[in-house]
């Protein structure tokens, strides 16, 4: 019984290109899944979902997007009176897992084929005149879900809550409740003050993606062969094909930001070994990578460790294994390592001031900051570094 079905759907808008959008209120109030929840927002949840879903947009993620966060002027009841606020959102369709899900459960078996006629023409409308196309479209979104979870391991995003509702069949990320990104590598991180047990934890986000996956092939069981039998291993099958693509996704980003053109059959542990070292040295992530760019490390006591510098000497090797020259490897590692991500300590200091004080300076500074993370310009350096603090960074869903 989690969330208040704040959530509605204003319809489609067709841009001049041709491209179908969703334009989606949330926050509005009760909807017909409101359950007991009230239906609205308040303004600091909608404020980070419209920071974040840009920043997220700016770095190449495929993402839902901020249209505009507006207050609407009431008083909200949280824990204390909190201004309410409504965010547009904008989607190449708001279509989901659990959207499937519903349908199976309380629809019919052609209600089931309709959505997926509607999905496969929304999203995928070439498999439609092919064999099998329930099956193609199967393979698509879990093409599509492999490609977007590994952007969010490669910048250190932390979903928070992967549940089968915020998964979307287009391939964008969507819900940026209790998101925020990684300082220190450390694939047990987990910030969503109510998942105990580290299910959605950023090292987990891989797996929690098949696990969903999963659910939605079984929802298309019905509509992959009449016999069960066959479905299922059909469904299997498509299925088995996650791990190799997320794997793929993965290694290639990380070839990118380590500058590397090819591949080679040692990357893999290469790239396995530097994460080790990363995670037992408790090293900031962007930062790192970022350094590693310049080859300019600050006050980075690790790098003067004897595993590191071998690690470090296996890398340039690699490098100059490769045709491109060192330049070129600068090149492209400046357009995969961005200077700046929504730093946990930034977002919310620019949240605090926009809530509490009405006061956006901060809060537009950084979102401008955000907006061009790859530049690596003097205006993003302020951003990069956060105070030393002990205490766990925690975040909430926001209903």
């Amino acid at each position: 019984m989690l969330g208040d079905g704040r959530a509605i759907l204003l319809g489609e808008q067709l841009s001049e290109a041709g491209q179908i959008y969703d334009i989606q209120l949330k926050g509005s109030g009760p909807t017909r899944y409101s359950r007991g929840g009230d239906g609205r927002a308040t303004l600091g949840p909608m404020l980070r979902e419209y920071l974040i879903s840009e920043a997220m947009h700016a770095l190449g993620i495929p993402t839902t997007r901020g249209l505009a966060v507006v207050t609407t002027g009431e008083k909200i009841m949280r824990e204390r009176p909190l201004p309410g606020a409504i965010l547009t959102r904008v989607a190449s369709s708001h279509l989901r897992v659990g959207t499937f899900q519903y349908a199976l459960a309380w629809g019919s078996v052609e209600q089931l084929k309709t959505l997926a006629n509607y999905a496969i023409q929304r999203h995928d409308p070439d498999v439609l005149k092919r064999e099998e196309p329930y099956l193609k479209f199967l393979l698509r979104v879990i093409d599509r879900q492999a490609e977007v979870i590994a952007k969010w391991q490669l910048v250190g995003f932390v979903h928070g809550v992967m549940n089968t509702d915020n998964m979307t069949i287009s391939g964008e990320t969507i819900d940026y409740g209790p998101c925020a990104f990684l300082d220190r590598y450390d694939p047990k991180t987990v910030f969503s003050s109510i998942d105990h047990q580290g299910r959605y934890a950023y090292g987990n986000q891989p797996y929690i993606g098949k696990w969903n996956l999963t659910r939605f092939a079984e929802t298309l069981l019905p509509l992959l062969h009449d016999d069960e039998d066959t479905a299922v291993k059909k469904a299997e099958e498509a299925l088995a094909t996650y791990d190799e693509r997320f794997t793929e996704y993965f290694l290639n980003g990380m070839r990118r930001k380590l500058g590397l053109f090819t591949e080679h059959s040692g990357d893999a542990d290469l790239i396995h070994d530097l994460l080790t070292l990363l995670e037992k040295n408790q090293v900031d992530f962007t930062n790192f990578f970022l350094q590693l760019t310049f080859d300019s490390f600050r006050d980075e006591p690790f790098v003067n460790k004897q595993l590191f510098k071998d690690w470090y000497n296996r890398w340039q090797k690699r490098l100059e294994a490769q045709e491109q020259s060192a330049d070129q490897a600068h090149e492209l590692m400046k357009k995969h390592n961005p200077a700046i991500i929504p730093r946990n300590y930034y977002v919310e200091k620019a949240l605090t001031a926009a809530v509490d004080d009405n006061d956006y300076t901060l809060f537009n500074e950084f979102s401008n900051a955000l907006t061009h993370p790859y530049s690596h310009t003097d205006d993003q350096v302020k951003f990069s570094t956060t105070p030393e603090t002990k205490v766990p960074y925690r975040t909430y869903c926001g209903t």
